[in-house]
C-alpha cells in the first residue's frame, strides 16, 4: 500500500505551553484510524496542523509525497485531504439537495468560475448519486435545520467528500447522536467511505465506536502519542488504560467489572 500521510517530528507550542510534541505518524492508503485521548490531549491540535488550520512550530507534513506544511486550507483540500468538524458545517436554511449542490459547485470550480450557474444537469445527477450513497435521498427537499441530528451529520460528511478525498479527517462523527442511532449512522458512513475508497482518520470519545469501526488507534496524552497500535492491542495498553479509557472500562468490557467492583468494595 502507498503512504497517504507522513508526519515526522511535529511540534506546536503556544508560548510556554507545549500542545504537541514529537508527533510521528505514517498513514497508509485504505486504513481506518481512531484518534483517542482526554480533552486537551492534543488530538484536535494534530488534525488542525495537518489540515492547515494551525501552523506547526516544527516538523514535516507530507501528503501523497508532497510537502504541505505552510499551504492554505483550500490548497490542502484541493490536493485531496479533507475534514469535517464536530458541529456540522451546513447551510441550515437550505435543503439537503441545495447544500450538496453548493458543495459540488465550490469543489468543481475556482475563482471567477464560482459566479456561474450552480444548477446543471450533470451536477444534479452527481448530487443525486451522493445522496443515495449516504442514504439521505429521502430528505432531499428538507431544510438542514429540520433534519435529525444523525442525518445532519451524514449531510455534513457527504459535503466534505464531494471532492473524493484520499484522506478524510472527522472530528467526533457521533457527537450529539443518540445511543440508539449511532451505530446505524456509522454503518452508513463507513460503507459510503469504503465505496469511495477513502482513507479515514477520526477523533472519537466513544470507545464502542472505536472498537467497532477502526483497525488502528492513535492515543494522545499531554500532546504526545502514547500508543500507536491495532485496536485490540491499544485497548489493553497500560498507558491507554491509565490516561485515556480507564481501567474500569477495560474490566467492564472483558466481563470482569462486577467481580472487580465487588473485590474493591471488600478491600475498602
Amino acid at each position: 500500500m502507498s503512504v497517504v500521510l507522513n508526519v515526522q517530528g511535529l511540534e506546536k507550542s503556544f508560548g510556554a505551553v507545549v500542545a504537541a510534541h514529537n508527533i510521528n505518524v505514517t498513514i497508509e492508503e485504505g486504513e481506518t484510524i481512531g484518534v483517542i485521548g482526554a480533552n486537551g490531549a492534543g488530538k484536535t491540535t494534530f488534525v488542525n496542523m495537518v489540515t492547515g488550520y494551525l501552523p506547526p512550530s516544527e516538523g514535516k507534513i507530507e501528503f501523497m509525497g508532497r510537502d504541505i506544511r505552510g499551504r492554505s486550507v483550500r490548497a490542502i483540500t484541493r490536493l485531496g485531504l479533507c475534514r469535517s468538524f464536530q458541529v456540522p458545517q451546513v447551510f441550515l436554511s437550505e435543503s439537503v439537495f441545495d447544500n450538496l449542490m453548493i458543495a459540488f459547485g465550490i469543489a468543481e470550480r475556482d475563482g471567477l468560475g464560482l459566479l456561474g450557474a450552480l444548477m446543471r444537469g450533470d451536477r444534479a445527477g452527481r448530487v443525486d448519486e451522493h445522496m443515495v450513497r449516504y442514504q439521505i435521498a429521502d430528505y432531499r427537499h428538507v431544510a438542514a435545520s429540520a433534519l435529525p441530528q444523525g442525518v445532519r451529520k451524514l449531510l455534513d460528511i457527504a459535503m466534505a467528500t464531494v471532492r473524493k478525498p484520499k484522506l478524510l479527517m472527522l472530528d467526533e462523527p457521533t457527537s450529539g447522536i443518540s445511543a440508539e442511532e449511532k451505530f446505524g449512522i456509522m454503518d452508513i458512513l463507513m460503507q459510503a467511505l469504503k465505496e469511495e475508497e477513502t482513507t479515514v482518520l477520526f477523533i472519537e470519545h466513544d470507545m464502542e465506536i472505536v472498537e467497532r469501526y477502526v483497525s488502528r488507534v492513535l492515543a494522545f496524552s499531554q500532546g504526545e502519542i502514547i500508543c500507536d497500535a491495532p485496536t485490540e492491542q491499544a485497548m489493553v495498553d497500560p498507558l491507554v488504560q491509565e490516561f485515556v479509557i480507564g481501567k474500569e472500562y477495560h474490566r467492564a468490557r472483558s466481563g470482569n467489572g462486577d467481580a472487580a467492583e465487588a473485590g474493591e468494595g471488600e478491600a475498602g
